[in-house]
């Protein structure tokens, strides 16, 4: 019996995440949730997009703007977003202690990426257990430090809001209180604070499903799944490299009149953040157009499957990049650490990667066209909203109504999935037994 509906999922998760935001928007136009009174509902739905989406770009400062009571509502966006709506429905229903139905295991083995339905209330429980740890480690570090600059109340939920926003790669800050969006540019060189939220990041973006495997296998590398090897490996590499680049391309730059530490830490946050966390350390329309470049590449590779993170993912970049090294050793396998990857795999990459960069193309094409902005501001912040980023040189408070309205649709198609929003939208699928002749074209 088939009991595997993948389309249903796929608009069970697209709905949800609306109603989310919606909700969100509605809690966040109130005028208890702002300082200056009740704001565009345009610019409410803005927040909670970017929010529950786990991105970052804001129209407003977050701490200038909102309340507590606003703040809080963008921390449980954000922290229901990052963990899944449907792992965090989970998690209540257990708390309630009513028996999880085999659809409820199958919508939660989608929404983590398990590729199975053994185990898959254990590995809720651990994500659960893992985050309150994660974030509860992050949290009472950063208030140590916050704690030499604010009250001990303000700093314990400086502490809190950031840890949670960095491990859900959200890029939401209240360094609005030392100056209106200056993120963390104010502890550039400040290791505790730098390297706390780097840690959060990663940790965040690695995927729950990698976590587990990593747990099982007893951190033996050897015993790890090929998709945990791949996931750690490419990772490490596409922060060692570019950390490498910006102290480069940034020396007389950015990083100009930085100490030598200090560069490192800042060229280090560079090469994370962009991994769909949204924080920066330096001014990012200030970085050089090597810099600037490199961010956007960065930003379409994004964070692991399953994980808080957005982007076309890790193993989808390390699958392409595979499949066209193959192609130029004129090899007809795709192989690595003595596996075989499956061509339809790879077809799936490339098309993945060919909808992520199509929609953020298209969409930067139409805000050109409507509203006159820099080209490459414009581009910059359509791969920002498309991976979860949220990273901005500035432009997003200057967005009109329809740039906005695009700009939303990109950071929900970016968390939701463009292959799953395209799923949820699909009401026919192409059944046809028959296949037409074949015959090939000219390529190159």
């Amino acid at each position: 019996m088939k009991i595997r509906k993948p389309l249903g999922t796929a608009r069970l998760f697209a709905l949800g995440f609306a109603l989310i935001i919606f909700l969100g928007a509605v809690l966040l136009n109130l005028p208890v949730a702002n300082k200056s009174g009740s704001i565009p509902f345009l610019d409410a739905l803005f927040t909670a997009c970017s929010a529950t989406c786990v991105t970052g770009l804001s129209v407003y400062d977050t701490f200038t703007q909102f309340t507590v009571f606003g703040q809080v509502v963008i921390l449980l966006l954000i922290q229901i977003g990052g963990l899944g709506f449907m792992t965090f429905a989970i998690l209540l229903t257990m708390a309630a202690g009513r028996r999880i139905s085999l659809a409820e295991r199958i919508n939660v083995s989608e929404a983590v990426s398990a590729g199975r339905l053994g185990g898959v209330i254990k590995l809720v429980r651990r994500i659960l257990y893992g985050t309150l740890i994660i974030e509860g480690t992050g949290a009472v570090l950063l208030f140590f430090r916050f704690r030499t600059l604010f009250p001990t109340g303000t700093a314990i939920w400086y502490g809190v809001f950031h840890s949670i926003s960095a491990f859900c790669n959200a890029g939401f800050d209240l360094m609005g209180a030392v100056r209106p969006g200056s993120s963390f540019t104010y502890f550039v060189g400040d290791p505790t604070v730098t390297l706390t939220v780097i840690s959060l990041i990663l940790l965040g973006g690695i995927g729950f499903i990698v976590w587990d495997d990593v747990l099982n296998s007893r951190f033996h590398f050897r015993r790890m799944k090929l998709h945990t090897k791949i996931v750690l490996s490419f990772s490490l590499g596409i922060v060692v490299i570019p950390t490498l680049l910006f102290l480069y391309t940034e020396r007389s730059g950015v990083y100009a009149g930085m100490t030598p530490g200090t560069k490192v830490l800042a060229a280090l946050f560079s090469a994370v953040t962009p991994r769909t966390a949204g924080f920066n350390t330096v001014d990012t329309a200030s970085l050089s157009e090597a810099g600037l470049l490199m961010t956007v590449l960065l930003m379409i590779i994004g964070a692991g499957s399953g994980s808080t993170g957005g982007g076309v993912k890790v193993s989808t970049f390390a699958a392409q990049l595979l499949s066209v090294l193959s192609y130029i050793k004129g090899r007809q396998d795709v192989n690595i650490m003595e596996r075989r990857l499956s061509q339809s795999l790879c077809h799936r990459a490339f098309c993945s990667v060919l909808l992520y960069v199509g929609m953020a193309l298209g969409a930067g094409f139409v805000i050109a066209a409507v509203q006159p902005l820099p080209l490459k501001n414009i581009l910059f912040e359509c791969f920002s909203a498309l991976g979860t980023v949220g990273l901005s040189t500035g432009i997003t408070s200057q967005l009109w109504v329809i740039p906005k309205i695009l700009i939303i649709l990109l950071m929900y198609t970016g968390r939701v999935g463009s292959v799953t929003v395209f799923m949820a939208m699909t009401v026919f699928r192409n059944t046809d037994a028959a296949r037409l002749p074949e015959e090939d074209i000219i390529i190159g």
